[in-house]
């Protein structure tokens, strides 16, 4: 039996990336782990515990992650929940980059509802080569950093922080 959901919602594949060094960490550390976009998830009263992340796009997450939070947030507040963003490019904390947030202030009062255990914020990837016209214009105009600006290293410390917890609630 699968223990562990590992879930996302992405528009370039960014978040997904992450989601699966999630997945990777955990299962490394000893951990069933099934890692899936939230489009795909039935029903999740049969894991022990779910890492939900997103996409971030003008401080909101992805419809389709907003959607999975507010539909399942019953069942979620029975579990052991982790929920990450990712987003900011540039150097330096996401979160001071983003200027203290952390999670879309319009799911705060659900997320509150479930209280996760912890809410991450990661660095994302501008690549200018998968972006539509509109996209490009934006980018170019509010003049954010391009590139691949994610933490692997945090990424698989917070991975690590979940499943040191997880050993001692399963």
């Amino acid at each position: 039996m699968v223990e562990i959901l590992v879930t996302y919602a992405t528009k370039y594949g960014a978040t997904r990336e992450i989601a699966e060094r999630i997945g990777e960490t955990l299962r490394q550390l000893g951990l069933e782990i099934e890692v899936e976009s939230v489009e795909h998830v039935g029903d999740v009263s049969r894991y022990k515990a779910i890492v939900l992340g997103s996409g971030v796009y003008a401080g909101r997450w992805r419809k389709e992650a907003a959607r999975f939070l507010v539909t399942n947030q019953d069942e979620l507040a029975r579990h052991l929940v982790w929920l990450f963003s990712s987003g900011p490019t540039g150097k330096g904390d996401p979160v001071e980059l983003m200027k203290g947030w952390r999670f879309p202030a319009g799911l705060q009062t659900v997320a509150d509802r479930i209280r996760p255990r912890d809410i991450a914020l990661f660095h994302g990837v501008l690549n200018v080569s998968k972006m539509n016209i509109i996209e490009r214009l934006l980018v170019k105009m509010i003049k954010a950093p391009l590139g691949d600006f994610r933490d692997w290293n945090a990424i698989s410390a917070w991975a690590a922080t979940i499943a040191e917890e997880l050993k001692h609630q399963i």
